[in-house]
């Protein structure tokens, strides 16, 4: 039995075998009950009993998940052994066995190893020393029918030595399963022969071998996983950092070292007692949270999402504290224990690495090409930047930063126990934190040409990032309890810096050609680069961490030998970093007030250059999925009509300039005359020669003159450039067309990204809507379009009950339930010349935008444009608005009655019902 097992406080309160294997044999035949159905019975009780006590206890102790998982086992082995005697004693008794009908009932996998979450399956072998007999048949299917009627799920194999061998030797996952194998009951004898044959025939030799195969099948799941240990929804188990990781470590300690348990590696001298320490802790913890999944999911749950993350926080009894929540600082420390499976599976490989060095190259490492000449005293170890001695960085402190500006100078990896080294000694860089010359060397890793993310990754894993910089410290492991942000704070802001540095070599062009253009326009790539590194950095601390970030550049830079003037732009970027996709994103850009608003923010061409990129990479190093075409296209429209007010003055080209240029490049594509010219002009009011860019007025004109005289027009066409549906609807113009159309579309399974409104002098509708599937992607199949035309023609000719076709929709996103969000409704009278501008924050939903333009509709509004935002579970819809004769909306007392119904709306669970 495994020592946390023998460990266990109580285990008779557990369940007593002597008890129920007296209650067992008192049971007789019934012509009512069979035998084995009675024992299966009087067995799920004691078991439901049992694991009922194991949660109770584990209540008590929330963070004791090692206990827990050690119990869970516990618990499975005296059932499986009340079962074995009852089957062989009862149920089908052979009181002089022959030697062919011997038997062992073996635990394999993680029961194996004496771990077990509430839900886990139960894998079990059973062995035996040749072919079955028919004896031992009935004795194992009983014993399976059992278990699976107590509700158990079961692995389970039956195999004689012989196959045991072959199985193991062709199959890693068996080899793998067995290497963790325990007795559990039966024949010991034939177990102890099953051990050595499996050492002896299997496992001899092929250390080598396994372990190669091990770490390869990891790095296989940590990319299936994300290949991060900061994504904010980890896997418990097969996540990176995950306890994947430590059985994995587990599994090649075994067959490295021949150790049975953990803390044996301390004895052979592969972890320090403090390592070993901090191994168990963050499997204490990673268990913990695990069996905490699976008792409120009530199933074998091992993604630790945004709707559990809360609930766990609460039971674990982690408080709110001023800045984090309850919930962030939970997240945070598991993070730190992801961190710490990671540098322990590094210090793990190092002492492989050496074990195995006589017999060829490094795992998974690749070979030196060429030795540098400087190293400043530090030494190469089999092509990796190693210390001479344990005190170097002790005798001089500086050394902790110039080796990763080495590492980084001579494309070198860092030699594990020179990472071990530079996480003991981290704290020796705290008194040379304003050293020039450390503040040089860290700037030179930060701006390097080469690949400034791996190493930054590697020096925030040492712990020696986050102590050079502790700003940045504070937000090691900072979580951002949203669906918006995948990673942490410290991995978004590496990420980021990464992504810069890609565009800078040229790598992204063809993802984002304007950045790739104007980064080589940058006056101070330095600038650029601490920009990226601090826009986030006050993150987690209460306020606006926009306002807070600017005063710690303020501080910071200086620090890093950056001028006033250099200071001065990173403070300003840091503060203003959201400004370029909170006006790209949710305010009308064919307004040229938006324009000019921007631009007197921004001042000049250089900050408006810096301020792309920045935004660029932010947006990008958010997670995947986050970036597409369309919010490409918004940031280059921004930055085109930016550049031009800031180099030529809000004069160069005036608004019938710029209506007259459109309508003559229309013209001339579609070879119209003077008179047919004419015509088009005196339909199409200025705003709408203003608002749509070339390609969508030549679609909009030859559906228009494809559509003569018919009541309705509806076209959906794929635009590619921006990774959306342009779907145009022209009708006969009437009261609330808007919000029906916006709800066919939603009832369709579209999302609407982004919608212009415009009424023709004649009195038609002509309104144009970009549309993205729920995955961010455009609807291009035949198929898909034709149900998104019918929907559309439903609603506007009133076939549809919209309100209970939108109602029968699912959540687009149930893990949104986690997230409270308060909605509310922004009004701005100054933000346009000619519109009132609402803006209205909630939680996203499908629909949303649909109840909301139904609720403008009830009071009585008429709709000019709307731009749909979403960030995670936060959805930001904007309206450009004037009440019905064209005028801005400025009674205030009708102002806060829209407000009220926009409020009201947003913070419905269905839809508004249709007038």
């Amino acid at each position: 039995m495994p020592a946390r097992m023998d460990s266990l406080p109580n285990r008779r309160a557990i369940i007593d075998r002597r008890v129920l294997a007296d209650e067992l044999a008192k049971l007789e035949p019934d012509p009512g009950q069979p035998l084995r159905q009675a024992g299966t019975k009087l067995l799920r009780a004691a078991m439901d009993a049992g694991r009922a006590e194991i949660e109770r206890r584990f209540m008590e102790h929330p963070t004791r998940g090692l206990e827990m998982a050690a119990s869970g086992a516990f618990l499975t082995d005296q059932i499986l052994r009340l079962l074995w005697d009852f089957t062989v004693q009862r149920l089908y008794p052979n009181n002089n066995p022959t030697s062919a009908e011997r038997m062992t009932l073996i635990a394999v996998g993680g029961y194996g190893r004496g771990e077990m979450a509430p839900f886990s399956d139960i894998d079990i072998g059973f062995l035996t020393p040749w072919k079955q007999t028919s004896w031992s048949e009935q004795v194992i299917e009983s014993m399976l029918y059992a278990l699976w009627d107590m509700g158990l799920k079961v692995g389970h194999s039956s195999r004689s030595l012989d196959e045991m061998v072959r199985q193991a030797k062709a199959d890693g996952t068996i080899r793998t399963a067995l290497v963790e194998a325990r007795f559990v009951w039966g024949d010991m004898g034939l177990y102890d022969e099953a051990a050595a044959r499996f050492k002896l025939e299997v496992q001899a030799d092929t250390a080598r071998a396994f372990i190669a195969t091990k770490l390869a099948e990891r790095d296989n799941r940590h990319r299936k996983m994300g290949d991060s240990r900061y994504v904010v929804e980890p896997n418990v188990k097969e996540g990176k950092g995950g306890l994947r990781d430590l059985h994995t470590l587990f599994w090649i300690g075994k067959y490295a070292y021949e150790v049975r348990r953990a803390a044996e590696l301390v004895d052979k001298g592969v972890l320090s007692a403090h390592e070993y320490r901090q191994f168990n802790r963050a499997e204490n913890f990673l268990w913990a949270v695990r069996c905490h999944l699976h008792l409120i999911a009530g199933r074998a749950e091992e993604r630790l999402t945004f709707d559990f993350q809360r609930e766990i926080a609460d039971r674990m009894r982690y408080s709110d504290r001023p800045g984090k929540s309850a919930v962030e600082r939970f997240m945070q420390f598991y993070f730190l224990q992801a961190k710490r499976v990671g540098d322990l599976t590094g210090v793990f490989l190092a002492h492989l690495d050496e074990k195995f060095a006589a017999r060829g190259r490094r795992f998974g490492l690749p070979m030196l090409r060429r030795a540098p000449r400087k190293l400043k005293g530090f030494i190469l170890d089999r092509g990796r930047l190693a210390l001479p001695g344990d005190d170097f960085f002790q005798r001089d402190p500086v050394r902790l930063i110039e080796l990763f500006q080495l590492a980084d100078l001579h494309g070198l990896e860092i030699h594990p126990l020179a990472m071990r080294g530079a996480a003991r000694d981290a704290k020796l860089i705290d008194e040379w934190r304003d050293d020039a010359r450390a503040n040089a060397l860290f700037l030179d890793v930060l701006t390097s040409p080469r690949d400034p993310e791996t190493v930054l990754r590697w020096m925030n894993e040492a712990g020696v990032f986050g102590r050079f910089v502790p700003d940045f410290g504070r937000v090691v492991a900072q979580m951002q309890f949203d669906m918006y942000h995948h990673y942490t704070v410290d991995e978004h802001t590496i990420r980021a810096i990464g992504l810069l540095s890609e565009i800078e070599r040229g790598g992204l062009k063809e993802d984002h050609p304007l950045s790739s253009t104007i980064i080589g326009q940058i006056a101070s790539r330095r600038v650029l680069y601490v920009a990226v590194l601090l826009h986030d950095i006050a993150k987690g601390r209460g306020g606006d961490h926009s306002v807070l970030g600017a005063g710690v550049a303020e501080r910071l830079c200086p620090r890093l030998g950056l001028s006033a003037a250099e200071t001065e732009t990173v403070a300003w970027l840091v503060r203003w970093h959201l400004l370029m996709s909170a006006t790209a994103f949710k305010r009308d850009l064919s307004d040229f007030k938006t324009i000019l608003d921007f631009a007197n923010h921004v001042q000049s061409v250089q900050r408006l250059r810096l301020l792309l990129v920045l935004t660029v990479v932010d947006i990008r190093a958010v997670g995947p999925g986050v970036w597409n075409g369309w919010k490409r296209q918004l940031l280059s429209t921004l930055f085109d009509s930016a550049e031009e007010v800031l180099r030529l003055g809000h004069k160069q080209k005036g608004r019938s300039e710029r209506i007259a240029a459109k309508q003559d490049m229309l013209a001339e594509t579609l070879g119209w005359d003077a008179d047919t010219r004419a015509k088009f002009v005196r339909r199409l009011a200025e705003p709408y020669w203003i608002a749509e860019p070339i390609d969508v007025l030549e679609a909009n004109v030859r559906q228009m003159i494809a559509a003569g005289d018919e009541q309705l027009s509806i076209s959906a066409q794929v635009y590619p450039d921006q990774d959306a549906t342009l779907v145009t609807v022209y009708a006969a113009d009437h009261p609330g067309l808007f919000y029906r159309i916006a709800g066919a579309i939603h009832a369709a399974g579209g999302n609407i990204i982004d919608a212009r409104i415009h009424t023709t002098r004649d009195g038609r509708a002509l309104d144009n809507f970009l549309v993205q599937d729920p995955f961010g992607q455009p609807f291009d199949e035949p198929a898909r379009l034709a149900r998104l035309e019918g929907a559309i023609t439903e609603a506007l000719s009133n076939r549809a009950k919209m309100t209970e076709k939108l109602r029968r929709k699912p959540l687009a996103r149930a893990r949104a339930d986690a997230f409270s969000i308060q909605p509310a409704a922004l009004i701005d009278n100054k933000a346009s010349n000619r519109f009132t501008v609402i803006e209205v924050n909630a939680r996203d939903r499908p629909a949303l935008l649909y109840d909301l333009a139904n609720a403008l509709f009830q009071s009585k509004v008429t709709i000019h444009s709307a731009h749909v935002a979403t960030y995670g579970e936060r959805a930001v819809d904007t309206f450009y608005v004037t009440d019905l004769l064209g005028e801005k909306i400025d009674n205030a007392g009708r102002l806060k009655s829209v407000e009220r119904r926009l409020v009201e709306a947003a913070g419905e669970g269905e839809a508004v019902q249709a007038a």
